[in-house]
């Protein structure tokens, strides 16, 4: 009976070796004899056959790759650090696994080799303003270049663009002195606009001198409801006067 028991042993720990349970995000690339079999395996219970398959886990959940700082100097002989967080997933198990020797590895390094040789092709000014077409273009790039292993990048974005310090500063003036333009500008505008609505009145109190009298009796009205003891003195105009002795010849 016990020598039963040493012949079973054995035979369970092959049969266990046989029987693979894979997750729902998991494929398997079975190797016969060295030969890849094509179909990859999975999920769920997949059995190989001992001592001839040997198995592959691969996973085909989306993978989230920062690429660490690169120091970057751009068409402009700016020097800079940039850092980007790249997405891709496997989309072909069995390249993934023949293709290439380890398809993370490999990935992080083109991507920060991609990120310099891109972005150094760019002036400061469209690499701070046209953030998103360059994640489009990295995307791409990468894309096609890593297709052959059977991975597809998703999306590339720049995360963080660390400027030297005096160009920060400079920058800084340069922003300072856009606004104090924009602010003369305004009010150049605001002042051309009360000239404009002054001559227009100046003619329209021209065309009728009954109108400047009137006028001139507002300001005294207004002036005179001041708080206060003032003396005020107005000059009395000669129009205003004429006006009363044509009144008192009606």
């Amino acid at each position: 009976m016990p020598e039963f028991f040493v012949f079973l042993i054995p035979i369970v720990v092959v049969l266990m070796s046989a029987v693979r349970v894979l997750n729902e995000y998991e494929r398997g690339v079975v190797f016969r004899l060295g030969r890849a079999i094509k179909e990859p395996k999975g999920p769920g219970l997949v059995v190989i056959v001992p001592i001839l398959d040997k198995m592959t886990r691969v996973d085909l959940r989306t993978v989230t790759f920062d690429v660490p700082p690169q120091d970057i100097i751009t068409r402009d002989n700016v020097t800079l650090k940039v850092n980007a967080v790249i997405y891709f997933r496997v989309v072909d198990p069995l390249k993934s696994v023949i293709e290439i020797e380890n398809y993370l590895f490999a990935t992080s390094q083109l991507s920060q080799t991609t990120l310099r040789s891109v972005l150094g092709q760019v002036e400061l000014d469209e690499l701070l303003s046209e953030r998103e077409s360059l994640n489009t273009k990295l995307q791409n790039i990468l894309d096609v270049q890593t297709a052959p292993w059977g991975i597809k990048v998703s999306h590339v974005e720049v995360k963080q663009i660390d400027l030297p310090p005096e160009m920060q500063r400079a920058m800084a003036q340069q922003a300072e002195a856009e606004r104090e333009r924009r602010a003369k500008v305004i009010a150049a505008e605001g002042e051309f606009q009360a000239a404009k609505q002054l001559s227009e009145a100046g003619k329209l109190m021209s065309e009728s001198p009954g109108t400047i009298s009137l006028r001139y009796l507002q300001t005294l009205k207004e002036v005179s409801s001041e708080e206060g003891n003032h003396t005020i003195v107005f000059p009395f105009p000669l129009d205003f006067m004429k006006f009363f002795t044509e009144l008192t010849k009606k």
